[in-house]
C-alpha cells in the first residue's frame, strides 16, 4: 500500500506529520498484514485496541479506517505505544510494540541526519516492519462477545438513574449499575461546594 496517501491523511488534522503519525501508519499497516487483511477492514471485522492516545493513534487510525465511533477502535490508555490488532471473525490477535532500540536504529537508515527527530521521521518511513515492531500473539481477557457486546441494547441505572448502552451495567443485589456507580469514576460531583462520588456508600 502506498504509504504517502496515509501519511497525509494522518496529519490534514495536526497541519503536520510527526514521528509518532508515521509509527502509527505503519503499525496500522502492519497488523492489517499479520491478520491478513489487504487493506483497512470492510463492515467492523477489525478491531483495535490501543493503549495510548495522542497522534500515534491518528496514524493507526488512517491505515486501518477503525474509529470510536464505529466501535472498532478502543483506547485502554497504558502510556504504552501499543496496540492489539483483533479479527473479530476468528478470534485471533495480535500485539505490536515498538522494537525496542528503534530510535537509535532509526540513524542506520539516515546516517547524514543527526538530529532524533528527522532522523526518525525519515527512517520510519523506510523501515522494515520486522525491524520495527515486535508482534505477540496474545488472548484477550474478555471474551469478544462481552467485549463487543450488543449494540443498541440500553437499560439505566438504578442509582444515578443516568442511561446505560452496550451491556455495561453491573447487577449487584438485584439493582442495576453503572460502571462508575458500581466501582467509582474519573470524577467527582460538586453539589453545594461539597464533593461527592458515585457509590453506594456514605
Amino acid at each position: 500500500m502506498d504509504l504517502q496517501p496515509l501519511l497525509e491523511k494522518s496529519s490534514c488534522d495536526h497541519a503536520h506529520l510527526c514521528p509518532r503519525q508515521i509509527l502509527g501508519v505503519r503499525m496500522g499497516l502492519a497488523g492489517l498484514e499479520t491478520l491478513g487483511f489487504a487493506a483497512a477492514s470492510e463492515k467492523k471485522r477489525l478491531l483495535v485496541i490501543v493503549e495510548t492516545d495522542g497522534c500515534f493513534v491518528d496514524g493507526l487510525i488512517a491505515a486501518t479506517g477503525c474509529t470510536v465511533g464505529h466501535r472498532t477502535l478502543r483506547v485502554e490508555d497504558y502510556g504504552k505505544t501499543a496496540a492489539s490488532f483483533v479479527d473479530t471473525a476468528t478470534g485471533q490477535a495480535v500485539r505490536l510494540a515498538p522494537a525496542p532500540g528503534i530510535r537509535e536504529k532509526a540513524f542506520i537508515y539516515t546516517p547524514n541526519e543527526p538530529r532524533h527527530y528527522f532522523a526518525q521521521m525519515q527512517a520510519y518511513q523506510v523501515m522494515p516492519m520486522a525491524e520495527m515492531f515486535t508482534f505477540s500473539p496474545v488472548t484477550l481477557t474478555q471474551s469478544l462477545a462481552a467485549l463487543l457486546s450488543r449494540p443498541g441494547i440500553r437499560t439505566n441505572c438504578d442509582l444515578c438513574g443516568e442511561e446505560i448502552m452496550n451491556e455495561r451495567e453491573i447487577r449487584r443485589d438485584g439493582i442495576t449499575l453503572c460502571l462508575p456507580c458500581a466501582r467509582g469514576g474519573y470524577c467527582q460531583f460538586q453539589e453545594q461546594n461539597v464533593l461527592f462520588s458515585y457509590s453506594l456508600t456514605e
